[in-house]
């Protein structure tokens, strides 16, 4: 099971609007393999090596300086943190604080030192997870299955999840009738999977809270579509694994859930380039950094593509108009990324790509609300 920690929305807002002297954004890719994670922290100790050199060519102060490097130092040797580990690590820190995120995407190492967090490769995990549960339902024993890229699937116990349909409802069987009561046959059947399916619901609703990974069904007629009824959880998968899941192991149910998940990312990707198409024809999208910086600035953007593997370094004023830069220096940042943080702030979409997935191959796509 991978350990992850994936931003969510407000966890997002809070890091694009967080500003200081001294912000130190390191990733890393990771091993969820604990006796390989010692090589994990070799890594970071060397990435917050270079995060000092940068911050000695800037001419930080020393005190603050020494307390960013105890706050690193302190998380290299915390023994407990480097057990769980996940894909890639992203360490955001500050001379008082450190945020990480176990991230469940492969990422290339990055460090980098601003007056602000540079969070375009931790915008990936939120864009494509590669990730998902699988929630096996009949009148079997109900399974919730973490499936991972590249780890075997493992059931995840959840607190109050009914152990199966009949039992759920305090029947050995949903398929007996009951002559002289309320309900009976097909229709008093129907009723207790609903109320299975309400009880299930219910058991997911805390254990999902925040989360963001694709839910996918792996259930019988009429239970399907019953559940879809009762759901709560935003974002459960059109598709399913459809046949009774209590005839397929775990790793059966992850295989089958694999090519679900890949036509999600790809359904998601193929409608936003459509999209991008017919806005284009009538002003409403551009592939121009500084077009797309005043409008991100103006809260003109509604959805943007943002290439993870491109950087372009420089600065934008209040009202959004971009200056180049050559590198990274020490009043520079990365404009994409500060582009992007824009687009948040204004409640718009964004989305971290491979160069390869934007029109054009340029660091970025937007889709407008309005011309600009």
């Amino acid at each position: 099971m991978l350990h992850l920690d994936i931003p969510t929305h407000a966890d997002l807002k809070m890091l694009v609007r967080f500003r200081d002297d001294i912000c130190v954004s390191i990733y890393l890719p990771t091993t969820p393999l604990t006796p390989d994670a010692q090589k994990d922290r070799i890594a970071l100790k060397n990435a917050a090596k270079q995060a000092v050199d940068q911050l000695q060519a800037r001419k930080v102060g020393k005190r603050r300086a020494a307390a960013l490097i105890d706050e690193l130092d302190d998380l290299v040797a915390d023994d407990m943190f480097w057990r769980f580990q996940a894909r890639s690590l992203a360490v955001l820190a500050s001379p008082e604080n450190v945020r990480t995120f176990r991230l469940p995407n492969d990422l290339n190492p990055v460090v980098e030192v601003a007056d602000r967090f540079y969070l375009k490769p931790l915008l990936r995990s939120v864009t494509f997870p590669n990730a998902c549960y699988v929630l096996a339902l009949d009148q079997g024993p109900t399974r919730l299955i973490d499936v991972s890229a590249d780890l075997p699937p493992e059931e995840v116990k959840v607190e109050g999840m009914p152990r199966d349909a009949p039992s759920s409802v305090g029947k050995s069987s949903l398929g007996r009738r009951a002559p002289g009561r309320r309900i009976q046959g097909s229709e008093g059947q129907k009723v207790r999977l609903r109320q299975f399916a309400r009880a299930v619901n219910q058991a997911l609703h805390g254990f999902l809270a925040g989360s963001e990974l694709p839910l996918v069904l792996a259930a019988t007629r009429p239970l399907e579509p019953i559940y879809r009824s009762v759901n709560s959880y935003p974002h459960l998968a059109e598709e399913f694994i459809e046949g009774s899941p209590s005839e397929l192991s775990n790793a059966q149910l992850a295989k089958r859930v694999r090519p679900i998940l890949d036509a999600i990312y790809r359904d998601k990707l193929a409608n936003w380039k459509h999209r991008f198409d017919a806005m284009e024809k009538v002003g409403r999208a551009t592939g121009d950094i500084a077009q797309a910086a005043v409008a991100a600035t103006a809260g003109a953007v509604d959805s943007i593509l943002v290439a993870i593997d491109q950087l372009v370094h420089g600065t934008i004023d209040e009202k959004g108009a971009v200056t180049f830069g050559n590198a990274s220096g020490p009043a520079t940042y990365q404009v994409v990324d500060e582009i992007a943080n824009r687009v948040i702030l204004t409640g718009g979409e964004v989305l971290a790509m491979r160069t390869d997935d934007i029109p054009r191959g340029k660091p970025l796509a937007a889709i407008l609300r309005w011309p600009v």
